[in-house]
């Protein structure tokens, strides 16, 4: 069994706690938390499941981390705190870890991110013979592993398109839905993700793996951005009252230019509610969904919809890229000390899970 620690216990922090305790390979050794309200109590209560783990939270991270846990799942938020996230992923891959996380967008392409990002890690990985793959949903296997097969089925493939559809209305992150994305806040507000070169350093690494893999030249990397205000004042239950007026819907592409033209594109829809932007191309049932569009010969459209803690899309998309994280920890840790990229590190079946009971 590999010990595991699980860093963090917000949206992806539980879902992770719910994968490693679910996965064969790995044994669940402590979570760290940084809200005192969170000290002590288990992190099955934490991860929302009907039994005790029996592992407490703590805010020692000192000494979790002088226990030299085998693997660490890195699920602190790195949206506002970049700095400190790299901080604290490069302290555990130094101390001999291997570490997952989505929490450093510059990371999903480490080849194409900058040196302050990747010369840090790599020392660290010198150093203490620790490892390291970022990876998620979208950014993620939405805009990696998943198109690329898809890709394979077709005879000739002129765009790869990959669409992130949602109704953020039941996302638990208000900080990121009204302060980062801007949704409630005046139109002649300019949120961080959605200000010029935003998009493309979170995004634009995926547009770099599958240009890589797809064996092409990119021109360039190019941003479109559309922003729509709510006709009506909206409630919701997770982050309550946005007033009409307000931004209510965004939908932006980052494209990969071959030849020209837009060939590999990663386009997002993200409204408030349904009723804002109704002509912007939505899911099937209106929640959320992750969509890949080969077009070509023969044209292939795939949806993915998840759902989990109560039919949430939101944390339906969370598990997923928790899932993949998790399920390549025993992989890493097979594997030579690296920092790795979602090229490097294969999508494996659930070996040892169909149908399996935890205790």
């Amino acid at each position: 069994m590999i010990p595991t620690v699980v860093w963090g216990t917000g949206n992806v922090g539980r879902a992770a706690v719910r994968a490693v305790d679910a996965h064969p390979a790995l044994a669940l050794t402590a979570v760290l938390v940084h809200d005192p309200g969170k000290v002590g109590r288990d992190a099955g209560a934490l991860a929302g499941l009907d039994r005790s783990l029996g592992v407490a939270a703590t805010d020692d991270m000192d000494a979790v981390l002088a226990a030299r846990p085998r693997a660490v799942v890195y699920a602190a938020s790195g949206d506002i705190r970049p700095d400190e996230a790299l901080a604290d992923v490069v302290r555990a891959v130094r101390g001999g870890a291997v570490v997952v996380t989505p929490a450093l967008y510059p990371l999903y392409d480490h080849r194409g991110a900058p040196p302050e990002f990747r010369d840090p890690v790599l020392a660290a990985v010198a150093e203490g013979g620790g490892s390291l793959f970022v990876s998620g949903v979208d950014p993620g296997w939405g805009n990696d592993v998943l198109p690329l097969l898809i890709s394979g089925l077709g005879s000739t493939v002129d765009v790869v398109r990959c669409q992130e559809i949602f109704d953020y209305s039941t996302y638990e992150q208000e900080d990121s839905v009204r302060h980062l994305i801007g949704m409630g806040y005046p139109m002649e507000y300019e949120p961080l993700m959605l200000a010029p070169s935003i998009p493309t350093m979170v995004w634009g690494g995926q547009i770099r793996l599958m240009a890589r893999a797809l064996g092409v030249e990119l021109d360039e990397i190019r941003e479109t951005m559309a922003r729509r205000p709510l006709d009506a004042t909206v409630t919701t239950r997770t982050m309550g009252v946005f007033e009409a007026g307000t931004q209510g819907a965004v939908r932006f592409e980052v494209q990969g230019i071959v030849g020209g033209e837009p060939r590999i594109v990663i386009e997002h829809v993200t409204r408030i509610h349904p009723s804002c932007a109704p002509d912007w191309p939505t899911p099937p049932d209106g929640a959320g969904a992750h969509r890949v569009v080969i077009e070509g010969r023969p044209r292939i459209e795939v949806t993915v919809e998840a759902t989990d803690e109560g039919e949430n899309r939101s944390a339906g998309g969370n598990a997923t890229a928790v899932g993949r994280l998790v399920n390549a920890v025993d992989w890493l840790v097979d594997a030579k000390p690296g920092l790795y990229d979602a090229l490097d590190v294969p999508l494996r079946p659930a070996v040892g899970r169909l149908g399996r009971k935890r205790p």
